[in-house]
């Protein structure tokens, strides 16, 4: 397993010819994915034009617990806290890392128009103290945020990337001597936490000309004899299992439970994917992500909260599912409650009692 030394500069991101990914000049998944074509393309659009639900938004806020530098100074190492979407600071070996940040208020090529925000952040980029590394999944933009890559960058240690996806933050002014390109199964070490890049069933882009220009990875995550995997976006793919077998058992599975639809099968995992990928990962517990921050697809906003507990239920598999900003341990995970469920419900209860209130 080959360990990969900082990248040099590149302007453009290009598939390197060496790459088992790469073919003519764009990478590729093991199993090819579905081109969905021009009618596939408009059908597709227009349904979420026309047919769009309003539950795919929550009625109320969403609780959101504020975090502090203090607060993560003083949290435990081994810590998580979930910062929306597939943002999540990690305290490994006394340091923070992060994973796919986005910060903005949307997430989109512009901020005047895309998916916005349901809840802010629980702390601001100003606020976080300095940030050992960034790990980064892919380029899409609910997981690559040029603006507060901008703006951590001075900030933070490294940035570890897929291939190609450190080429785009070189060319937006990061530097070089901070950024690391692996290909899948490729390697690098950081002040004792290992990353291995690892395979995953997805695509990228930015624009209608780059499309699968630059990798998509999920990852393993190795710190003081705690392991942890962070899929990114994906769909199901048979490699879930080679990862368990030649990493896991896993402590915890970082796994996407939503944005998922029976029209893209081969990008986005259903929930029922979700809790195979945790098995075949040999997984102790389950928190899924890429949720609960950004309206991406057309199901209720709660919805993969609500299917993937249900099935962790029928399971028997150990979910936790903390709310915005709320520490989890990563050694000894909390259940967490069923937040998405309570904060809603909380404020349906309220609005009775106030119009049954006498006037």
């Amino acid at each position: 397993m080959a360990t990969v030394p900082l990248c040099a500069s590149s302007a453009i991101p290009s598939a390197p010819a060496m790459s088992p990914q790469e073919h003519d000049g764009k990478f590729r998944n093991v199993v090819p994915r579905e081109a969905p074509g021009l009618a596939k393309t408009l059908a597709i659009a227009w349904r979420v034009l026309t047919q769009k639900p309003d539950t795919t938004v929550p009625r109320e806020p969403i609780p959101v617990h504020a975090l502090s530098a203090a607060r993560l100074e003083q949290a435990p190492d081994a810590s998580l806290f979930r910062l929306g979407h597939s943002t999540l600071l990690l305290k490994l070996g006394g340091e923070l890392w992060l994973t796919d940040p986005v910060f903005s208020e949307r997430a989109s090529p512009v901020q005047w128009l895309g998916p916005k925000r349901f809840h802010p952040p629980p702390i601001g980029i100003d606020e976080l103290p300095p940030i050992k590394g960034v790990i980064l999944s892919h380029d899409h933009y609910d997981h690559l945020d040029e603006a507060a890559i901008m703006k951590l960058a001075p900030k933070v240690g490294v940035f570890v990337t897929p291939l190609g996806v450190g080429d785009r933050l070189i060319a937006w002014g990061v530097d070089p001597a901070k950024v690391r390109q692996l290909d899948w199964w490729q390697e690098t070490t950081v002040q004792g936490v290992r990353l291995v890049a690892t395979p995953a069933q997805h695509f990228s882009g930015r624009g209608l000309f780059d499309g699968d220009r630059t990798l998509w990875a999920s990852w393993v995550i190795v710190a003081d004899n705690l392991r942890l995997f962070f899929s990114g976006d994906t769909g199901y793919h048979a490699d879930f299992k080679t990862i368990g077998e030649r990493f896991g058992p896993f402590d915890v599975t970082l796994l996407e439970t939503g944005a998922y639809d029976v029209q893209w099968p081969d990008v986005h995992m259903q929930p029922e994917q979700t809790l195979q990928a945790h098995r075949d990962l040999k997984g102790r517990w389950l928190m899924p992500v890429h949720n609960g921050t950004f309206d991406l697809a057309m199901h209720g906003w709660a919805e993969p909260f609500d299917r993937i507990d249900a099935l962790a239920v029928a399971g028997g598999i150990a979910l936790a599912t903390p709310a915005m900003g709320e520490r989890m341990s990563l050694r000894q995970p909390q259940a967490g409650g069923r937040w998405w469920r309570e904060s809603q419900t909380a404020v349906a209860t309220d609005r009775q009692r106030t119009a049954r209130a006498p006037v």
